[in-house]
This record gives C-alpha cells, structure tokens and sequence, in this order.
C-alpha cells in the first residue's frame, strides 16, 4: 500500500502499511501550558509492528493526544498483529527521554537496529564528500527520510554540523579533521535548535496574524460602521460653517451697499445744490454785468456821473457771490466701505492662500544696502555688523550712507502685493514701504525711515512696538512677540496691512492715497533679518 499521510496542526503521523510507524512530534511550547504529564516539550511515540506477524488480526494501535488550545484530538487504528518481543526490545532499546528530540532518538535507535534501513532525519544537501546521498520528504508533513551519508575521507555518518563551513561533517572531522577548529555541534543538537527557532518564528508570526485579524475585526470594522456618521457630520458642519460666513457676509454685503448707496445719494445731493447755486450766481453776474456794460456804453455823461451810487452796489452785489471752492462734502466717504468682517475675511483669504509670501522675485536690493548691514549670497538676508567695516562698499547714489537701510528689488504700484519677513529674535528692525525717491544720502529724517512723509513702517525698538509714519508713532499692543511679521499691500484699497502669519492676526492697518510706486523697506540694528519664501 502507497504511503498514507495524516497531519493535524501539531502532530505528524506516518503510516506504512509494511512496518506501522507513528511519530508524533509536538511543537516546543514553552509559553503554553499543556495537558502532558512530566516535560511539556516532547511527547515521543514509536510503534514498530514486524512484518512476520501482520497477519494476526484483532491488533490495534490507538494514539490519542490531548492537549490544550491549538491541538487537536487524533485517532488512528492500524491492523497489525500483537508486538513482538524483538519491536518491543527495540523500542526500549531507544530509551526516550523527555528532552531528547524524536529524530535523534529514532535515528540513533535504528542506526543500531537496521543499518542500512532509512532513517529519520533534516535532509540537508550534500557536504564534506558524502557518498550516494538520496532524500525523500513530503512538504505536507513536515517529516523527511533520509539514506546513510557517509564521510567520504573517514567512512563515518553525517551526524555532526560545522557552523563555520555551514556543512555536514562527521565525528572524526569535528575532532580531528579539517573542522576541529571550528564552530561545531551534534547534529541532532542542531538540529533542535533550529526547529526551536522555526517554532518562535512561528509562534510570532500567529500572533502577528492573531492582532492583524483582531485589527480588522475589531478596530477597522467600527471605524467602517462610524465612517458614514462622521462624513455626514463633518459635511454638516462644513455646511452650517459656510452657511453662518455666508449669512453674515450677505448681511455685511446689503449693509455696505445700502451704506454706499447713501453716501452716493447725499454726494448727489450735494452736487446738485451746488450745480443750482452756482447756476443762480452765475445768472446773477451775467444780468449785472450787462447792466454795467449798457450803462457804460450808452449813459450820457450826466447820468453815468450820477450813476455812482447804483454802480457800487451792484459791484458789491457780484463780490458777495464768491468764488467756487471743492470740499470733502462732494466727495464719497471712503468709511462707507469700512467693515472689520469683510476686511478681516479679505485679509485672511489673501495672508492664507498660496500667494501669502509673495513673489520669489523680491530680495533686497543690494545697491540699497547701508555699509552698517552685510548681505548674504542669496540676497534674502540682513545683518547688523557691530563694527564699522574697514573698507566702505563703493559709492552708489540709491545707497544709504548714514542709516542701517536697505530696499526690496520689487516696485509696486498695481495689483495685490504680499511678504514676509523672519525678524527672529531681533531686537531692534523696521519693515515697511517707501516711495521709490526716498532720500539715501546724510543722517537727517529724510532718510531715516518712519520719520518722513514717504514711509510707512512698522518698528520694534527696546521691546516697545509701534507703527511710524511722518514721524508720529502709534503704539502697539501685541500679545505675543512674533517671529515673523507678513506685509500686504493692496493697491486698489490703498490699504497697507501688517500681520501676524501664523495665526494670521492683524497688528496693524492703515488707508493713504499713495501717489507713486512703492519698495519694501528694512532697517536692522540687532541680529539679522531674512525675507521668507515658500
């Protein structure tokens, strides 16, 4: 009969039908607690039924193993005679021990029974001169069979590992051949530690899968069933969130309009009484300057004499219309388009979005730097230098001579302008915007920034903050020292904004008609000052 194959997850049986041989080999399960009696690593069982004798009937061979979680309970029944002494003798003969692997036990008790018969044991590829090496396994079990090797040089069996040489060798080679030097083992030794290995390895990788299938089930699973939830409540609130910004920017929106409209309709207003009141005056000194022109053209001498009195009063009469004059009152109010919200949201979609650092373009100008600052290759960072350098730069007419200035290379007079600038732990710097023809030349304040009517900075000197403009200062409150300030300016609105970039709060804003293009101006007198891009 063809060989039979039975294999539960612990146990491996093998049946010939020539010689009926059970092995069962338990994993090592030094982490578990098992249902055997005395060493809870092994369980050996061999039965070896002669051949002469499998004609008797009525003999059976029941293993049964019970153990804990993982293993399963086998039953295997063989017809085969009674034992006979010489199998029974032959079993004792192998003397099992607990701790002693089924493969070295098995061979070393056939090895001493049948010499030439097969063998339990790892099949490993030839090595060290083995002769006429033929291997059978079956990779469903687990269990291999293998012939004799033979040393080549000493004629003695393959039982023993060099660990250096990663071969099979013999006894006399690991004590005094080649490989008496070398890292060796008895191969049954090794071979026990091997399968130790493959059981932790095992061992580790059911875990893994133990935690990844809990994992799926578990954690995965309810995040699956509250996926739907927090999507529709995430949408909700996306929704409300936009619907209340929304609502309140349409309200904001029909307020300003309204607000605008007023303005517009009082600015009529006034330009039509002042359309009709000059209309009238304009009436009124035409009739009386024909009147005095046909008086002077056709009264007689006499009469023109006599005509003084007349003559004067109506002189006095077109002196008292005046002259025209413009006033604010014809013009719209630019507060009726002032609004905290809409200018709060228009301020934060620009310092948010993409283009809040502005143009890579923007660098300082070198041309423009003072000899108290140094500028770095890349042309985006300024730093004070204590000591007056030894050799002055070259003299350039945009350079400043006296004040530690120093300009952007980008002009600005259209459009939506933004940057920023990492003051770190500076002391002392001013950031800002200038006209374009800003004094560079002496140490007076038509050079100094913020001390003039074409600069507009904001200033941080002696842990005081301020905005400076025409040399008036306006303090600043600020909660926290920023370290870094963001510039926008808006060229349509007028409007020139600092602000904070990380939380995007506004230290400060202010409206002027600007008249011509303006730079990004700088000053530094404590550490250094970088221009940041994305």
């Amino acid at each position: 009969m063809a060989k039979q194959w039975f294999s539960c997850p612990q146990l491996f049986f093998k049946v010939r039908h020539e010689d009926a041989t059970l092995l069962c080999a338990e994993r090592f399960s030094r982490q578990q607690s098992l249902s055997l009696p005395g060493s809870a690593h092994l369980l050996h069982l061999c039965y070896s039924a002669v051949p002469q004798r499998r004609d008797s009937a009525g003999a059976h061979l029941f293993s049964s193993c019970a153990m804990t979680e993982g293993f399963t309970e086998c039953d295997l029944t063989c017809s085969s005679p009674t034992p006979s002494v010489e199998t029974l003798n032959a079993v004792n003969h192998l003397k099992l021990e607990p701790e002693q692997p089924i493969f070295s036990v098995l061979t070393g008790g056939m090895k001493e029974q049948e010499r030439g018969e097969a063998h339990i044991a790892v099949s490993h590829p030839t090595t060290c001169g083995a002769t006429s090496p033929t291997a059978a396994s079956d990779t469903e079990s687990g269990v291999f069979s293998v012939e004799s090797e033979l040393c080549a040089e000493h004629d003695f069996e393959l039982d023993w590992f060099c660990g250096t040489e990663q071969k099979l060798i013999c006894s006399r080679c690991a004590t005094a051949g080649p490989c008496r030097e070398h890292s060796v083992a008895p191969l049954a030794r090794r071979v026990t530690a091997v399968r130790n290995q493959l059981v932790d390895v095992c061992e580790k990788i059911q875990l893994q899968a133990l935690r990844i299938e809990k994992f799926i089930k578990q954690t995965l699973d309810a995040k699956e069933q509250k996926l739907q939830a927090s999507a529709s409540r995430a949408r909700e609130q996306v929704l409300a969130q936009v619907s209340a910004a929304r609502e309140a920017l349409e309200e904001e929106e029909q307020r300003l309009l309204e607000q605008v409209q007023r303005e517009a309709e009082r600015v009529e207003q006034c330009l039509l009484t002042q359309r009709a009141h000059w209309n009238n005056a304009l009436t009124s000194l035409s009739q009386t300057r024909s009147h005095l022109v046909h008086t002077l053209t056709h009264a007689a001498d006499a009469q023109l004499v006599t005509s003084i009195q007349e003559i004067s009063e109506r002189a006095e009469e077109a002196e008292g219309v005046g002259d025209p004059c413009d006033n604010n009152q014809l013009n719209l109010n630019p507060a009726c388009t002032d609004s905290k919200l809409l200018r709060g949201l228009w301020a934060t979609a620009l310092l948010l979005g993409p283009n809040a650092y502005g143009s890579p373009l923007l660098k300082f100008d070198e041309r423009t730097v003072s000899p108290l600052l140094s500028l770095s290759e890349d042309l985006r960072t300024l730093t004070f230098i204590s000591k007056k350098p030894r050799q002055a730069p070259p003299y350039d007419p945009a350079r400043f001579d006296s004040w530690p200035n120093a300009l952007g290379s980008l002009s600005m007079s259209s459009g939506t302008h933004c940057w920023v600038v990492d003051v770190g732990e500076s002391g002392a710097f001013k950031v800002g915007v200038c006209y374009a023809n800003l004094e560079r030349k002496g140490s007076g304040n038509e050079a100094r920034l913020g001390h003039n009517s074409q600069s507009w900075v904001l200033s941080h000197y002696d842990l005081d903050y301020s905005f400076c403009h025409a040399g008036k200062k306006v303090p600043l409150t600020l909660i926290k020292r920023p370290q870094r300030i963001g510039l926008l300016l808006d060229w349509l609105s007028q409007t020139l904004l600092f602000y904070e970039p990380d939380s995007g709060t506004v230290l400060y804003s202010v409206t002027h008609p600007f008249s011509a293009p303006l730079l990004p101006a700088f000053a530094v007198t404590d550490r250094s000052i970088t221009i940041l891009h994305r």
